[in-house]
């Protein structure tokens, strides 16, 4: 089975548009949460991921736009974004976001939106934290989302005497995961924070247990221009452009 593994659309629907079209065919979506939060189209990215066979999971801005979180935690133009977001958001899309579960197995595989031990709000950005989160999962690989950054973390089996290492994407390279322990990243549909500000996302393939990291460039001002006639916060229309 070919899996389409996303995460972090937020609300950018030029951007989940894209990654559709050039990802092929496959059979599945997993959307490892953070469906809505900063971008302009919270409905129509719902809608959109709804019309193909998927699984979804709650993010953390998922959370805040149904009044699950205290944002007191997130920044001012967070926020923002997020008090526009429940401000439109249908009671369509209100309910299935309110349906969303923060952790499950399928297929054999661990989806998590922040982290194992902290499905919602956990950040694996180093392999200390990623190390500290293979107790907290029993399949050999879990995907997780959260950082916006695409990474794999590694752990060879038996592990007693290796630390857990951290793997930068090759992109269009296959990776095996038939070895070792794995904490996977696909990055970001839309809003990268590794500097290139194109959408990423990443293709499994569950009969051959092979990976594919993938970047893709989409219309950055299409979404910029609709963020700004909403008037969201200038400095979230600004970092798409820039990847930050």
């Amino acid at each position: 089975m070919r899996c389409l593994i996303i995460s972090d659309v937020h609300a950018n629907l030029a951007a989940l548009e894209t990654v559709f079209r050039d990802a092929g065919q496959f059979d599945i979506i997993w959307c490892l949460g953070d469906m809505v939060g900063y971008g302009p189209d919270p409905n129509e990215c719902i809608s959109l991921l709804r019309e193909y066979p998927h699984v979804c999971l709650a993010g953390n801005h998922d959370w805040a736009a149904l009044g699950k979180l205290d944002i007191r935690t997130f920044n001012g133009d967070a926020r923002a974004a997020n008090h526009w977001t429940q401000s439109v958001l249908t009671q369509e899309s209100y309910a299935y976001l309110r349906g969303l579960e923060p952790q499950h197995v399928e297929q054999g595989y661990t989806l998590v939106h922040g982290s194992p031990r902290q499905p919602i709000w956990e950040y694996i950005l180093d392999p200390l934290t990623a190390e500290l989160n293979f107790s907290a999962f029993k399949t050999p690989v879990c995907f997780v989302g959260h950082t916006h950054v695409p990474v794999c973390f590694y752990l060879p089996e038996p592990s007693d005497d290796h630390l857990c290492e951290p793997r930068s994407p090759r992109y269009g390279q296959l990776i095996p995961l038939t070895s070792g322990r794995w904490i996977v990243n696909p990055g970001s549909v839309g809003q990268p924070r590794d500097g290139l500000p194109y959408a990423g996302y990443a293709m499994l393939d569950t009969e051959n247990h092979t990976l594919e990291h993938r970047r893709v460039e989409y219309p950055v001002e299409v979404t910029q221009e609709k963020m700004r006639a909403y008037r969201l916060p200038h400095r979230l229309i600004e970092r798409l452009a820039l990847g930050h």
